[in-house]
């Protein structure tokens, strides 16, 4: 199969301000979203328990068990979301899950459990939502890594705000999720009113990257059935990522503790600008290759690079031979190239590669769905088995194991696409 680019190899003045638009206001959208959704993980309920299991990680468990729902329900929900009233669906779910906030400040513990349940449900439909405004664009990659990048950035972000207003304005940690939130609530309805204000795609756009458009439940179906054992790799491959990278994002604030840097509230901010700025200007680079097969061998060999990274920083720090602060930096490194890559380029690549008129919400909720069900059940087994290992011990172990499993994974979807591609 080979790609006739019949479109213009530049970008037009008008088309460059279009993309850097679309990429300031994306990124600041869903950076605000975060505030909604991450703060709560640094407070620690002075060690509260409930059934011998910690109340911080009970509250965990019940987002990811709520994102988990969402992601189930919207590969159905996202991948047949039209672009007309899309506000509106916005609208709706991040006012349920300010609310959510407030009902857990004022609720006894352990019902916060339920609050949380509903506010990761709610917050879980936000990644299709927004993407929708992005995919199918010469400029998507550049635009999409930008939208990827913010949650890494808003996660530490939006931590350091809530460890600030628990250390500095003394607010206490039942209402500080509530807080933070409040705090992103005015930016939010601005930058989605600039996000309606976003042109669509160009005939350019639609001419290199394919039409975008929903997909029933015929061609789910269909694209399943032609493509089952890639879809299989990379279900494996975003299950290893979203593990890691949810364990990483959830306890964070644990592992720096343990590193000795529990007292340090920019921590969080400092180490994830830095990794954002570098995946930014690695998976950007991208949008410069036109040829989307190309693109896609490059996208699996960066996947690649990603998994060993954070697979060899992690053997390295287990042997005393990297320290607690630069491990957490390399590894949040290489775990962000390869999971920005299925957030942002690896769906939008692929549709275009194979001239597939669909979306990526489809593919982005079927791997999510997935992912976080294997996320709960992490989480779940270090907790009900008892496993005695402190989050840095666990993670780093784990993190070699999902390392050498992701190489593989990535090297037999590589293999798979490339010959589908050229038959």
């Amino acid at each position: 199969m080979s790609q006739q680019l019949n479109t213009p190899s530049t970008f037009s003045a008008k088309q460059i301000a279009a993309a850097v638009y679309l990429a300031v206001v994306v990124f600041f959208t869903y950076a605000s979203i975060f505030a909604f959704r991450k703060p709560f993980t640094v407070a620690t309920f002075d060690g509260l328990k409930f059934w011998n299991v910690s109340y911080q990680t009970l509250l965990i468990i019940s987002q990811v068990i709520g994102y988990m729902l969402s992601k189930f329900y919207g590969i159905k929900f996202i991948s047949e979301l039209k672009r007309q009233g899309r506000w509106k669906t916005s609208l709706l779910m991040v006012g349920v899950a300010w609310l959510s906030l407030l009902l857990f400040a004022v609720i006894p513990a352990p019902f916060g459990m339920l609050c949380f349940l509903i506010n990761g449900f709610t917050l879980g439909f936000m990644w299709g939502v927004v993407f929708s405004y992005v995919e199918g664009r010469r400029a998507t990659d550049f635009i999409g890594v930008v939208l990827a990048v913010s949650f890494i950035f808003a996660g530490g972000f939006s931590r350091s705000v809530g460890k600030w207003l628990l250390l500095d304005w003394n607010v206490s940690e039942y209402w500080m999720p509530f807080a933070t939130a409040t705090l992103f609530a005015v930016p939010l309805i601005i930058f989605y009113v600039l996000l309606e204000k976003a042109a669509f795609p160009d005939a350019d756009d639609v001419a290199e990257r394919t039409v975008r458009q929903p997909m029933n439940q015929p061609e789910r179906k269909k694209f399943l059935q032609k493509f089952s054992a890639g879809v299989i790799a990379f279900v494996i491959i975003y299950l290893l990522l979203t593990i890691m990278r949810d364990l990483r994002d959830n306890y964070m604030g644990n592992m720096w503790t343990e590193l000795g840097y529990g007292g340090n509230a920019s921590v969080f901010a400092k180490t994830e600008t830095i990794t954002s700025l570098a995946v930014l200007g690695l998976i950007g680079m991208l949008v410069f290759v036109r040829k989307n097969m190309r693109a896609f061998r490059i996208i699996h060999v960066l996947l690649i690079v990603g998994f060993l990274l954070t697979g060899i920083a992690s053997f390295l720090f287990r042997q005393s031979l990297l320290d607690g602060a630069l491990w957490m930096q390399l590894t949040g490194l290489g775990l962000y190239i390869s999971y920005v890559l299925f957030n942002s380029v690896f769906f939008e690549r692929l549709l275009a590669s194979f001239s597939i008129a669909g979306n990526v919400g489809f593919l982005i909720y079927t791997a999510d769905a997935w992912g976080y069900l294997g996320s709960i059940s992490v989480m779940l087994t270090k907790e009900l088995l008892k496993l005695q290992l402190n989050w840095v011990s666990f993670y780093s172990q784990l993190v070699i194991v999902f390392a050498a499993v992701g190489v593989l994974a990535s090297l037999f979807s590589l293999i798979y696409f490339n010959r589908k591609y050229k038959s």
